[in-house]
């Protein structure tokens, strides 16, 4: 069984001194942080892609992949590594048409065993359940499902296509995911909120032992 690893995802305001927490972040989890998400919303596609620009340039200085919320256009701009795609953003064939084989390209599947299974056929790197835990990251609605780590099992133990698993995961919570068989965490809160070279000592601590 491969390792977990974190993949960070943005808070929504990325100005004035993210890019310094960013870097120091990423230099803290090396080994440890295979993948940052950028998610912004409200702003427009030349505004996303100024904000985008030095994010992008840190992750490729610590060889982590570079992944765009949403948007499929936004991402081809970049020549980011690759997109992550809500329910209503597109098909993963659409997105790997516009962005090549290279592409990672993840899709949100919620606590459904069905989307996963369609988004994994439709070509997608990776799926992702959740929120697992409250999050003021992870939009859901009132009557949103909540997964049970037996959906992580599942997926792991009958498809190669890795899974995530996002939603409020903390160091104090994330253990019983690690061991159902997240390849992935994706947290962000939990790193932003606070000082993030401490989270992700906190997250290493009970990653690796």
């Amino acid at each position: 069984m491969t390792e977990t690893q974190l993949y960070l995802i943005s808070p929504l305001d990325v100005g004035g001194a993210f890019p310094q927490r960013l870097d120091r972040a990423l230099a803290a989890g090396k080994g440890l942080v295979t993948a940052f998400q950028f998610r912004v919303k409200g702003v427009d596609s030349h505004e996303a892609a100024a904000l985008a620009e030095p994010l992008q340039a840190i992750c490729a200085a610590h060889d982590v992949a570079f992944i765009v919320n949403d948007s499929v256009a936004l991402a081809k701009r970049l020549k980011a590594d690759g997109v992550h795609l809500g329910q209503d953003d597109g098909s993963p064939r659409d997105a790997r048409e516009e962005l090549g084989r290279e592409a990672q390209i993840g899709v949100t599947c919620h606590a459904s065993r069905h989307m996963a299974m369609n988004a994994g056929e439709a070509g997608a790197d990776y799926v992702a359940f959740g929120a697992f835990f409250p999050s003021t990251t992870k939009d859901k609605g009132p009557d949103a499902e909540v997964p049970d780590v037996e959906l992580l099992q599942w997926w792991s133990q009958i498809f190669e296509i890795p899974c995530v698993a996002i939603g409020g995961i903390t160091p104090d919570n994330c253990k019983p995911l690690i061991e159902a068989g997240a390849d992935f965490l994706a947290v962000s809160g939990a790193v932003w909120n606070g000082d993030e070279v401490a989270a992700i000592a906190a997250f290493a601590k009970v990653m690796r032992g």
